[in-house]
């Protein structure tokens, strides 16, 4: 499994000249086997993607129903009370890079072309997440335009680091700007991008990409012509662009990572994010408005 366990835990950190923060108890990390969806040792010869890969309802990405835990109490509905919860847990650098147009300041020229870099990620996952919308994901040249994903925050009950670090979500509690990879059901990988401070554990789920570059070679990969479906759910992301543990905790502004900004400021809609049982009453899910290409349809809010 990728990832180290040596990162430094923030939450309890207190902050100079942050606000005061209501106490807590402390939760103690805790060494614990896989999830028991993650059946990474025992599938080594199985087939990754079976007969019926190509449904019309796309694989989801959710926890299995044995690992999902917590209830949405005490959670609000809108970042801004997230964003209060989070306050005292910054690094002090992080935040004052925040106040600065991160999402401006993270862009930097490769090969003539303006790619998102690491610090891009380091800010609330919702920031994040609508500016993402319309940015093109490429993997060694291969993938397209971001359409749809979700949003998963460390006080989130849904969020894979809410009850703590293990080795699966290593990459999850690491810096900002770095994949997470897991096998979602023992089959398909799904592709997470890494935010906020180091050790915060705050994620977005890539759900869909509209194909751009490499149609051929999804094609193959996925063995269907079929240009919507291609990329129309997290599973179905990772296969078209070739993505496996092998890529969790690597850079996403380094090769085979690409990330290039949108050209166009998009309509974005959001609604619940598919696929799980705790606080799926949220609307995280993100999407680009009237487009073909998302894994289920979605609805402003």
């Amino acid at each position: 499994m990728g990832g180290s366990l040596g990162w430094v835990r923030l939450r309890d950190r207190p902050v100079v000249g942050a606000p005061p923060a209501r106490r807590r108890g402390r939760r103690r990390f805790r060494q614990r086997r896989a999830a028991q969806h993650d059946r990474a040792r025992g599938d080594a010869g199985r087939a990754a993607w079976p007969d019926h890969r190509n449904r019309v309802h796309p694989g989801r990405c959710g926890t299995d129903p044995r690992q999902r835990r917590g209830g949405s109490a005490g959670l609000g509905d809108e970042p801004a009370l997230l964003d209060r919860l989070r306050w005292a847990r910054l690094h002090p650098r992080l935040r004052l890079a925040g106040s600065r147009n991160p999402g401006a300041a993270a862009l930097r020229r490769q090969g003539g072309e303006p790619v998102i870099r690491r610090a891009f990620f380091a800010r609330s996952v919702h920031e994040v997440a609508k500016e993402l919308i319309g940015a093109t994901f490429l993997v060694d040249g291969v993938g397209g335009r971001i359409v749809e994903l979700e949003a998963y925050h460390h006080e989130d009950p849904a969020a894979h680091g809410y009850r703590g670090l293990t080795a699966r979500n290593a990459s999850m509690f690491g810096p900002p700007g770095h994949a997470y990879v897991y096998r979602s059901y023992g089959i398909h990988w799904c592709v997470n991008f890494v935010c906020e401070a180091e050790g915060v554990a705050d994620a977005v789920l890539i759900r869909a990409l509209e194909p751009t570059h490499g149609l051929g070679e999804m094609r193959r990969r996925r063995r269907l012509d079929d240009v919507r479906l291609l990329c129309a759910g997290p599973g179905r992301v990772c296969q078209a662009l070739a993505i496996t543990r092998e890529h969790d905790g690597l850079p996403l502004d380094r090769p085979p990572f690409r990330l290039e900004p949108g050209t166009e400021a998009p309509q974005i809609v959001r609604g619940p994010r598919i696929g799980i049982s705790r606080a799926a009453d949220l609307p995280w899910r993100y999407g680009l408005a009237g487009s073909r290409y998302l894994s289920r349809p979605l609805r402003s809010a």
